[in-house]
């Protein structure tokens, strides 16, 4: 799950941010509204740890512009403020939920994990492009009705294409989102993969989905190529 953390107590969000890190999360953090709010524009986040009391923007703020964007992503805000009317004004606001400074790092794990299911449940699970139909849930691909077999690497860098459909997508942000920068990341990595999606879902059936945006990244076609 990828997290951003949007917390202007420097100490708490290192503390956040290592902690979720050791429970497996990738986490990425930022320290005013503002920037919280470019982060969560220009990158793919599965949840948004928000804080209320921000410089710049406040976390209301922040989430209202979001959701005005169309953006549906997790936002679970926090405060040190502890009142009704604060909680209301948060969900007002468009957040999914909301936790009180000083709160148990146990629990706000917990949150976050009934959030990401809350957000997995509505997002699509099975993308159907021309006669390329990904399968999120079943993690299994098909062309054409014909089944092909993919590694869970190649597996991850076409579903996230997939929900991408039409759109160019960075070398950068597939190797952060398919790696998180792990041991088995490199330059040529992601080159190596949609090479062999192309080998494997394209070449044989005569299509060309996977294309090369030359200086920016990859797309694959909306329509299956």
């Amino acid at each position: 799950m990828r997290v951003l953390v949007v917390e202007d107590e420097q100490r708490l969000a290192l503390a956040i941010k290592h902690g979720l890190e050791a429970e497996g999360f990738s986490v990425d953090i930022v320290h005013d509204g503002l920037s919280g709010l470019a982060r969560a524009t220009d990158h793919p986040y599965d949840v948004i740890i928000l804080d209320i009391m921000l410089p710049g923007l406040n976390g209301y703020r922040v989430c209202s512009r979001l959701r005005a964007a169309g953006s549906d992503v997790g936002i679970l805000m926090l405060t040190a403020k502890d009142g009704e009317w604060d909680e209301a004004e948060a969900l007002d606001t468009g957040a999914d939920d909301y936790l009180s400074k000083p709160f148990s790092f146990v629990v706000l794990v917990a949150r976050l994990k009934a959030l990401a299911r809350r957000i997995g449940s509505r997002a699509p699970q099975r993308t159907v492009l021309g006669d390329l139909v990904v399968d999120s849930a079943a993690r299994t691909c098909a062309r054409a009705g014909t089944p092909v077999a993919l590694t869970p690497r190649e597996f991850a860098v076409l579903d996230h294409l997939a929900r991408r459909a039409g759109e160019v997508v960075s070398k950068r942000e597939i190797l952060d989102e398919v790696w998180d920068s792990g041991p088995d990341s490199g330059a040529n990595t992601v080159e190596v993969h949609i090479s062999a999606l192309r080998r494997k879902i394209d070449a044989p059936f005569g299509r060309a989905a996977v294309q090369t945006v030359r200086g920016i990244g990859y797309r694959l076609a909306a329509d299956g190529g």
